[in-house]
């Protein structure tokens, strides 16, 4: 591993190139705090698809993808005289000092539920009115559903017991059924936001990422269904000539891959 001196070294280089690049780069002189928007989100994405492949080369490489981003943003702050890379970073540091009174005070934290706990009680006092008021808008709606979740449940906002959720999830989905009966399209969207809601709530219980673990579900559909396809062609056949009952054998063999 490469020594502090090192780091720091590495460091600079990059915040050199990037001073480089947005005076001699045709496309980097043209980018604004709005258009590396996107290419930051797609950059994170590229991330967590790296992070679930437990891919260690291609996490560093997306992490360099994102460090980049960071200081390209801290360069375009320089350029508006309003913030530069050493503001950012004593910002984070304060920030992390502040709400580690436990490492650099006399706070007491055993767990890591009680430095959650603690965490919210320092954001309060940091002018956060809401416990909420930390989750960012444009979250994907699962994502967003898990951080309201665990950011109440850090106020104590929650079932005593984890097997107490199964009856709300049982209750969501009555009510659900209900409103399939009665065929009102509106009701039947709101019903399945609410048991979406619960079964997210449930997964949170019994510590699992319900982003993750549904992520995985997607891959392991994927590759089975690319089985069926691939097996479906082999046999010089088509799947929308094919039954369900013999795509299903196929779909049956597919999963002695998994």
């Amino acid at each position: 591993m490469n020594s502090l001196t090192e780091k720091l070294k590495a460091f600079e280089e990059l915040l050199i190139i990037m001073d480089e690049l947005r005076a001699k780069c045709p496309w980097d002189k043209e980018q604004t705090l709005e258009s590396l928007r996107s290419l930051t989100i797609e950059e994170t994405y590229e991330l967590a698809d790296a992070i679930l492949d437990e891919d260690l080369g291609e996490i560093k490489k997306e992490l360099g993808d994102l460090l980049l981003h960071i200081v390209f943003y801290a360069k375009i702050g320089t350029e508006k005289n309003s913030f530069d890379i050493a503001d950012v970073l004593n910002s984070v540091n304060k920030k992390l000092v502040f709400r580690h009174p436990h490492v650099f005070g006399d706070a007491k934290a055993n767990s890591a539920s009680e430095v959650i706990e603690n965490w919210e009680g320092l954001k309060r006092k940091e002018g956060h009115r809401s416990v909420l008021s930390g989750v960012p808008k444009s979250l994907p709606a699962m994502i967003k559903a898990a951080r309201i979740q665990e950011k109440v449940r850090a106020v104590g906002f929650d079932w005593d017991k984890r097997i107490q959720i199964w009856d709300k999830v049982k209750e969501e989905l009555s009510e659900l059924e209900v409103e399939i009966e009665n065929m009102e399209q509106d009701k039947i969207e709101s019903e399945f936001g609410d048991l979406l809601f619960s079964i997210i709530n449930a997964a949170r219980l019994y510590k699992v990422d319900p982003e993750t673990a549904l992520e995985k579900t997607n891959r392991k559909f994927t590759k089975r269904f690319l089985y069926l396809e691939s097996e479906t062609l082999h046999k010089g056949r088509e799947l929308k000539n094919m039954s369900l009952d013999e795509m299903n054998q196929i779909w049956e063999v597919s999963k002695q891959s998994d």
